[in-house]
């Protein structure tokens, strides 16, 4: 089978790549002109040049490919990139949905995030069944996930065959970025937490989050949406995980929401909008930080057979590649 996939450069996506390539499949990926190939270096992949704004030139693309893996997407929370982030991410998702119809593709695995699903209620875990709005979302990033989720389901109710995959906080290797999962693991490596924030997260091994694309093309049923997750951690606990693998010491003090909060509007409203410096802390991911993002993949262990892979294994592979890439 032939697979396309956008985002093929990116965490996710590179690791999908990889596993479509070792189950056999061939894979022909979306690439911009100025992009990152560091990720697919050496992969026998398939490179086409182009973005997600033409549906024309994007049903070419897509032409031959019995599936579509739309991985790519614009991930961020600075208030700068707002044009961007809904471009890329609900009209592109919108083009791509009408080629692959015009391409006639057989199956349309569309990458969502537990962020349209939203923050569950607290003592609570989110479900494919959780409700959320747009005035409950806090970022334009999360805003876009939810209406592109939106445009794929009703691509599915005007018969495309679409199924939804919702990750979780994937940890592992070729988080190129990095993402802000990554970032942390980074602060820690390069002794840079001397505390943390009391939150949560629900963590899964990339290779899994890559393995239920895979399963959602072949067994997900359509329409239905799919939360890729494993085990619901605070972020002391995760902490505590990384110092088990690296010998360093964990950060023993939490600090009040209020004083990151504080930082991140000072970086983001006065460093970066008045002196264009890149912002190193975001006034939305801080704001998220506020909830514990606990969720349940059960669904998708029951239907898809989902993988959960020691989490502990996951952030350990997560470490030998940052340190192997130089990063540290």
């Amino acid at each position: 089978m032939r697979a396309f996939v956008t985002g093929a450069t990116g965490f996710i996506g590179s690791n999908l790549v990889r596993a479509l390539l070792a189950d056999g499949h061939e894979v022909r990926a979306l690439v911009r002109p100025a992009g990152d190939l560091r990720n697919l270096s050496g992969l026998p992949v398939e490179l086409v040049g182009g973005d997600l704004e033409s549906r024309r030139k994007l049903a070419e693309q897509v032409g031959g490919c019995e599936v579509v893996f739309h991985v790519a997407a614009h991930y961020s929370f600075w208030a700068r990139d707002r044009e961007s982030i809904y471009r890329v991410n609900v009209t592109g998702t919108e083009n791509l949905l009408a080629a692959a119809h015009t391409a006639r593709a057989r199956r349309f695995v569309h990458t969502s995030s537990v962020a349209a699903i939203g923050v569950p209620p607290a003592g609570t875990l989110g479900t494919e069944e959780t409700q959320t709005t747009l005035d409950e979302l806090v970022s334009d990033y999360k805003k876009s996930k939810y209406l592109a989720e939106q445009a794929a389901r009703q691509a599915a109710q005007d018969g495309l065959d679409v199924v939804i995959v919702n990750p979780s906080t994937p940890v592992g290797p070729h988080d190129i970025k990095p993402t802000p999962t990554g970032e942390i693991i980074l602060r820690f490596l390069q002794d840079r937490m001397p505390a943390y924030v009391h939150t949560g997260l629900n963590l899964i091994d990339v290779a899994d989050v890559a393995r239920g694309h895979i399963l959602a093309w072949q067994k997900g049923r359509t329409g239905e949406r799919y939360i890729l997750g494993h085990r619901n951690l605070s972020l002391k606990q995760m902490l505590e995980m990384l110092a088990a693998i690296t010998g360093k010491p964990a950060p023993r003090f939490a600090i009040p929401h209020a004083l990151p909060l504080a930082v991140a509007y000072f970086d983001e409203m006065i460093l970066a909008r008045y002196f264009g410096k890149t912002p190193q802390v975001s006034f939305y991911s801080v704001q998220m930080s506020q909830k514990a993002m606990y969720y349940d993949s059960s669904k998708a262990v029951r239907e898809l057979g989902l993988p959960q892979s020691p989490i502990e294994r996951a952030l350990e592979k997560a470490v030998q590649w940052f340190e192997a890439n130089g990063y540290v």
